[in-house]
Parts: structure tokens; sequence; C-alpha cells
């Protein structure tokens, strides 16, 4: 199995080049945290809308429907898993439901012609209250599975945030190359500097871990592969020899990746990586365009639209 084909979660496509790869970094990060950070204090419509936007831009972006099915299907069957087990599982509310008023005085405010109904302990049973309303706090109620109010609310809370968080990362990842992201998020905390942050290093940091997560993977691939062309008997080798095996291949594991680093280190350090003022390297040149600007309207109107019909 390749890892590095069939990786579901984080790859970035490079081609084909769709109007969400064309749109600014920054922009695309504001977005994104605005994803991640209106459900917060929500109602469920808000959420809910939410999970319908996401469809629609990954619609909309005419990405290959192999790419995104196999993108996002992983994550919208986790997260309507989880909306089922969250749905018909106990709200934890353990309330003993009794009457408004005591037994006697309901019997003297509404007296009825028929004959008073008695227990097994000789006590009246008092007829249901009616109702002013239609509320009702149980929705569905059939042998083991029950719905009340309180689970459906959690349910639809849980599901969509699950489903918002990764979708949305998912798909900014998806059409964001990882210079892009660098330079975006340094763009953006450049002010940092004034607070005597090193900017400069922390995102070099992080483009050099984006950069280094497939050597990871190529690594585990290669240890995988040889350890399949050996055709071991994990059977005859019992708990002990496979606790060994496995612990033989982590370190040989940690070896490689650690000789990797290395590699990269004195790679920088011949290019004149020494410090971020002597060695700069622009990774993406930012420009607005027309489609830049409307998306930059389209999240005030949404951030507006959240103020005003999310709230709780």
């Amino acid at each position: 199995m390749d890892l590095l084909r069939s990786l579901p979660i984080g790859l970035y496509l490079e081609q084909p080049i769709t109007w969400l790869h064309r749109l600014d970094p920054r922009l695309k990060v504001a977005w994104l945290m605005a994803f991640l950070l209106t459900p917060i204090a929500a109602n469920p419509y808000w959420r809910v809308s939410l999970v319908i936007c996401l469809m629609v831009l990954m619609l909309s972006s005419l990405l290959p429907v192999r790419v995104w099915w196999r993108q996002m299907g992983l994550v919208a069957l986790f997260s309507i898993l989880l909306f089922g087990v969250t749905l018909f599982a106990p709200d934890g509310l353990k309330v003993a439901h009794q009457n408004r008023l005591p037994i006697d005085d309901v019997a003297i405010a509404s007296p009825s012609t028929q004959p008073p109904v008695f227990n097994s302990d000789s006590t009246i049973v008092s007829p249901p209250l009616p109702q002013p309303t239609a509320y009702q706090y149980v929705l569905f109620d059939r042998s083991f599975l029950k719905v009340t109010r309180r689970s459906l609310n959690l349910a639809v809370r849980v599901g969509t945030l699950i489903f918002t968080l990764l979708a949305s990362t998912n798909l900014f990842l998806l059409t964001t190359a990882p210079e892009e992201i660098t330079a975006g998020l340094e763009n953006l905390f450049s002010p940092l500097r004034r607070l005597g942050l090193p900017v400069t290093e922390i995102i070099l940091t992080l483009t050099l871990s984006l950069r280094f997560i497939p050597l990871v993977l190529e690594e585990v691939q290669n240890l995988v592969r040889s350890v399949r062309t050996r055709a071991i008997n994990w059977k005859k080798l019992g708990f002990r020899g496979t606790t060994q095996v496995l612990l033989t291949v982590a370190e040989r594991l940690l070896d490689n990746l650690l000789v990797r680093a290395e590699q990269i280190a004195s790679a920088m350090q011949v290019r004149g990586f020494t410090s971020p003022s002597r060695h700069r390297v622009k990774w993406h040149q930012f420009r607005f365009i027309w489609l830049d600007w409307l998306s930059l309207i389209s999240l005030g109107v949404f951030l507006s639209a959240r103020l005003v019909w999310g709230s709780l």
C-alpha cells in the first residue's frame, strides 16, 4: 500500500486548479477561522447551515468527484455515526416527573363522574392533566430507542462540529499549498514582531514540519515493505517476540528520521540559512484579484449573519 498516495486526509491537490486554488491564502485562513469559531455558542440552525455551506463549497469548486469523495467520505461517515450514537444515547437527565398539585387537590379541583381508580397499594391514580401546549420532551420512544429534545440537540451539536472541523480544514489543505499557508501566516502574524516574537523562525519551522510529513510516511512505508518481504510468522513469535520486532522497527524508524533531519539541517546551512535577516526566501507573492475582493465581502456578510441569526 502506497501511503503517500492513499492517505485520505490532508493531501494537496495540484491539478486541476479551481477557483479555491486562486484565492489569496490569507483569505482562506480567515474563512477557515470563521468556520471553526462561529459554531461556538451558536444555535443548531446555524450549525446545520455551516454543514450545508461546506457541501456547497465542495460541489461548486468543481473538484474531481473521486478526490472530494475520498477526502470527505470518511469524515461524513464518522459524523453520521457519531450523530446516531449521540441521538439514541441517554440524555443524562434523571428527573422524576410528578404532578404539579397533590392528588386530593386535583380530585377536588376537577371532579369526575367516573369512579376513582385504585392501585395495588390502595392509592388513587389521578388522571393525566391536560397540557396547555403541544410541547413534548420525549420525541420518539419505541422499545429501547428513545429520543429526547436534549439528545437531539446534543447529537446535532456534536455531529455538525466534527464535520465542520474536519471538512473545513481538509478542504483548506486540499486547495492550499504548504508554501502559501506559511506565507499567509507570516504575513498575518507580522505585527507580532513588534512584541519581540520570532515570527519568521516559527513560520520556517512550520514549513519544515509540513515538508517533513511526506518523509515520515515514506520511511514508514519502506519499513512496512521490509517487514513484509521477510515473511515473518507472527503466530510463532508470540507476544514477546512480536513486541521485540515492533520495538526494533520503531527504533529503526526513529534513527532514519533523525538522519533525515540532520541532512535537512546540513542542506540549510550550506545554502546560507543561518539567520532570517541574512537569508530570506519569498515563498509566495500576494496579489488581490476580483475574486479575493468578492470573497472578502462574502466573509463580512457571513460574520454579520452569524451575529444576527446564529446566536442562541
